[in-house]
């Protein structure tokens, strides 16, 4: 018996210095069961190799979720399918699976303020980073400036890149206030260049039909407006206020 416990301690130190953490957590409880079930060995290395693939996979999805820089914590699991926001539940199902990534769809996801539009586009970017896609939670104020600090520190053209290649990128309270023609510009070359090989996910109060209007140049605001419904699917939400139910 003494033997064993000094052999798993040797294995232990020889997992830590393979940087093998999701077996390390796992490889007593794994030892019980292996004995408890009379587990082959064949069935016990599958289960350590799994919860090693497990471990990192999670890592990686929080690594992601921190880079998104969420404003807040939002999952599907504390979706409350208790108060009727124009989505069946076979919909939440469907985006909590991303699967509008796959076919390069964007998203634009429409509602008056409080209907929980930035829940959901908040939870359907946590499970994105769970599926190992990168996101950016941002609004179009907040991308403007850090492009302009950008600009002014003579990084404009790394920063551009990297913002180029998330996967997702969520532009939070769409249409608050008209957008200038340089900022036009910025959102434009974005688009154009990640058009079909990433997607966007879009809140705003404003109807789509009353988009153009946001920017100075009918033709640059064309431009955009059609880059971001072709291809995209519209979310209806409804339900009025989620903060004045759970304020009474």
């Amino acid at each position: 018996m003494k033997e064993a416990i000094v052999e798993i301690e040797r294995i232990k130190k020889s997992i830590n210095e393979l940087r093998l953490s999701g077996i390390h957590e796992s490889l007593d409880r794994r030892i019980a069961e292996a004995l408890a079930d009379n587990l082959s060995y064949e069935v016990f290395l599958s289960l350590l190799i799994e919860d090693e693939r497990q471990s990192r996979k999670n890592k990686i999805a929080k690594k992601l979720d921190t880079l998104a820089q969420f404003r807040r914590e939002s999952y599907f699991e504390n979706w409350d399918s208790g108060i009727d926001r124009g989505l069946s539940k076979q919909k939440v199902r469907e985006l909590s699976t991303v699967g509008f990534f796959q076919e390069k769809k964007n998203l634009i996801i429409l509602g008056p303020t409080g209907c929980v539009k930035t829940h959901l586009s908040i939870a359907i970017g946590k499970s994105a980073c769970q599926l190992q896609l990168s996101v950016l939670f941002t609004s179009l104020n907040q991308l403007f400036e850090d492009a302009l600090s950008h600009r002014v520190s003579g990084k404009y053209a790394t920063w551009s890149k990297k913002t180029k290649n998330i996967d997702i990128i969520i532009f939070d309270d769409f249409g608050l206030r008209t957008y200038t023609h340089d900022e036009a510009i910025i959102l434009l070359d974005l688009i154009e260049d990640r058009y079909q090989k990433k997607v966007h996910i879009f809140s705003s109060q404003v109807e789509v039909e009353g988009w153009k209007t946001l920017f100075e140049d009918p033709v640059i605001a064309d431009a955009i407006v059609d880059r971001i419904k072709n291809p995209s699917e519209k979310i209806k939400m409804t339900g009025g206020s989620y903060r004045e139910r759970i304020g009474k």
